[in-house]
């Protein structure tokens, strides 16, 4: 990167783009649907199609793509030239792109998970273009954000439900400020995820097939040196690493993503990227270009960056921890000022997410529940499958005051810095709770690293709207803000908690409050159409019930074919060469006649093979048809018996010579 400021977005159609590049009234017109006004007419819209043409051309674009997020996870692209035969001059080559190619693609949309919205034989679906996200140039192409619905309308991806929760969320928020004297028109939530990444090399990568296929290890001895001495959180980075991440940061920044803070993790090989805060959908959208720059440029590097919640036991997995809030005007709705108990519109959204995620406590965990997830919460790197808010005891006795009428000015604590005082926030930061208040935010700390973030955002969006709609009729009814504050504690203060979540004695209190727990992704996704769920999404227009049904019915669908495959792989790793390897350190040890050490071998062989047996017998009798009862059955008997398989392979490693085990160990791998 030449120029840190000048290089910024160099790649994006941003709006000082824009402005340099469209007619007034083009231009006008455009800023005006960003803003969700009146749809652009066919000469503006050419105009602009013209110009991203000109722009992308110039650029070094050959093709352009409408960028969509299917429900894979991930985005999909398909590109299309813009070299077009020009027959009005004998079909000699032109660049051409209209603004019906802007507007629309069509895309086979049986071929997409669709949960049963979409037959194998309705292919037609369609991609429509988002202008409030920016286009960009990248791989020599145009890249087109857009959403992507059924020929029939509904909502086939993550973009769409986004974009809605975020109208539903803003015309709540702006009826509840008016109710405080503020005329506000728009009211938008951003989010500022953090990812979490292992960086690993890409020849010891594929030499796994499990980490190959299935993004984890399915089995492996703890390293002799894992994080225990934590000297790798926030700890010097290596020579190798250091030149990946000026890259990503390089390529990042030239797409207009302010990428900010770069570090090492707690675990060996892991790191950390974040962000600075975005509008919502943008901050999405980003995050998908992050985890696809994080990849690209690691194998360049010789690395392979795996994005998988828990790609190796023993060490910490990684999260994407959103850190979410809500803005009017520029200004943070969520910030407490200086005397919380004074400022009546803090109280208040804080109490909207409060009690919103309580009510709604099984839809946020449903949110992001997938079998990669399932594997890293409620351990020491997670929080527990528990919905529970973190405030911290200053901010929770503030908004006990505040219910009480007291007003008077609190002095926050302060700590001296060297020669600078440092004011510090009203909350402590938690990092074992699953939503925690941290200054002027509330970080979702249950995210799963390689999940996309539209869909938890949109989760959030929606149950917070609800929230602010009771708020909102509460006080066009007059009744008084306070009263509001002292009925969310009464009612919903059971989801409140500033202690250790990691504490095994918290899950009994939980349970003891009545909070919700669901342990895996089989016990969460059946909530998504629980019938207090389905109606929050319908009344707020951001998911019709067979859209629901749809996404439930895809992720139950993904949750038991990544346990199959899975199942599958370990079973064809232990054949081929763990197997194998068993027989041939058995048959090294018969001539050195030393009975205990091979009645040893002899039994580790046994149980392995037992092991085997049982995990393929376990897959034979796997239920077909109701995915939920394939769900359950995946929990409750083919993860128990892949377990078993990984204690008597583990316990082989232990034991057969290095020059004999055919994969890479922990200790090879986590350098």
């Amino acid at each position: 990167m030449q120029n840190l400021t000048t290089d910024f977005g160099a790649d994006v159609f941003s709006p000082d783009v824009m402005r340099a590049r469209l007619s007034p009234d083009a231009y006008t017109a455009l800023m005006q649907a960003r803003a969700g006004g009146a749809a652009l007419d066919r000469e503006n819209a050419q105009c602009i199609a013209d110009a991203m043409l000109a722009w992308a051309v110039e650029r070094g674009a050959t093709h352009y793509t409408h960028w969509f997020q299917p429900l894979t996870g991930v985005t999909a692209e398909k590109h299309d030239s813009f070299l077009q035969p020009n027959i009005e001059d004998e079909n000699r080559p032109i660049a051409k792109f209209s603004w019906k190619n802007l507007a629309r693609g069509e895309s086979d949309a049986s071929s997409f998970p669709s949960g049963g919205l979409r037959a194998a034989f309705e292919a037609r679906g369609y991609t429509t273009w988002d202008p409030t996200s920016d286009a960009f140039v990248k791989n020599n192409s145009l890249y087109i954000p857009t959403a992507f619905c059924s020929y029939s309308g509904e909502a086939l991806d993550e973009k769409t439900p986004l974009l809605r929760s975020m109208r539903a969320l803003s015309d709540q928020a702006c009826r509840v400020l008016k109710c405080l004297g503020i005329d506000a028109q728009n009211v938008y939530p951003t989010a500022g995820p953090e990812q979490e990444y292992f960086l690993i090399d890409k020849e010891v990568y594929r030499q796994r097939p499990d980490l190959v296929v299935a993004g984890r290890a399915l089995f492996g001895v703890r390293p002799p040196k894992g994080q225990e001495l934590t000297e790798h959180y926030f700890g010097r980075i290596s020579a190798r690493v250091w030149r990946f991440m000026r890259d990503v940061d390089a390529r990042l920044w030239r797409l207009g993503v302010y990428a900010t803070t770069r570090h090492n993790e707690a675990a060996p090989c892991q790191h950390e990227l974040a962000v600075v805060f975005d509008v919502c959908n943008l901050a999405c959208d980003r995050n998908q270009l992050v985890m696809e720059v994080l990849e690209a440029t690691a194998e360049e590097h010789g690395f392979v960056c795996l994005l998988h919640e828990k790609p190796f036991a023993h060490v910490n997995g990684s999260g994407k921890h959103n850190n979410w809030s809500l803005c009017c005007d520029g200004e943070n709705l969520l910030s407490p000022g200086k005397n919380p108990r004074e400022n009546m519109r803090f109280m208040l959204f804080l109490c909207a997410v409060i009690s919103a995620a309580d009510k709604y406590a099984d839809l946020l965990r449903a949110a992001c529940a997938e079998h990669s997830n399932d594997c890293r919460l409620g351990g020491s790197e997670a929080p527990p499958a528990i919905i529970s808010v973190f405030l911290g005891e200053n901010l929770t006795a503030e908004l006990a005051a505040a219910a009480q009428g007291q007003t008077e000015a609190v002095e926050q604590p302060r700590t001296m810095l060297g020669a600078m005082p440092v004011t510090a926030d009203f909350a402590d930061r938690n990092r074992t709770a699953p939503l925690a208040f941290t200054g002027d935010k509330f970080e979702f700390r249950m995210l799963g690293a390689s999940a996309s973030a539209s869909f938890v955002n949109t989760v959030l969006n929606t149950v917070v709207a609800d929230e602010l709609g009771e708020l909102a009729d509460y006080l066009e009814k007059g009744f008084e803000a306070k009263k509001f504050i002292k009925k969310t504690l009464e009612d919903h203060g059971r989801v409140l908690y500033s202690g250790n979540n990691y504490d095994p004695a918290w899950r009994q209190e939980a349970l003891n409050r009545g909070l919700p727990e669901l342990p895996t992704a089989a016990d969460a996704l059946p909530c998504l159409l629980a019938g207090k769920n389905i109606e929050l999404f319908e009344r707020h227009n951001v998911l019709s019930e067979t859209e629901l049904k749809a996404r439930h019915d895809t992720h139950l669908n993904n949750y038991n074919r990544e346990i199959r495959m899975e199942a599958y792989t370990f079973l064809d790793m232990a054949h081929r060469a763990v197997l194998p390897a068993a027989q041939e350190h058995l048959t090294q040890l018969l001539p050195l006649n030393i009975k205990r050490f091979i009645e040893d071998a002899e039994i580790r062989l046994d149980i392995l093979t037992k092991a085997i047996d049982a995990l393929e017998q376990t897959i034979a009798e796997r239920p077909h048809g109701d995915q939920a009862v394939v769900a359950r059955y995946g929990v409750s008997d083919i993860l128990p018996a892949m377990e078993n398989l990984r204690s008597a392979v583990d316990e082989l490693e232990r034991h057969v010579p290095g020059a004999l085990w055919p994969y890479p160990t922990f200790a090879q791998i986590l350098l």
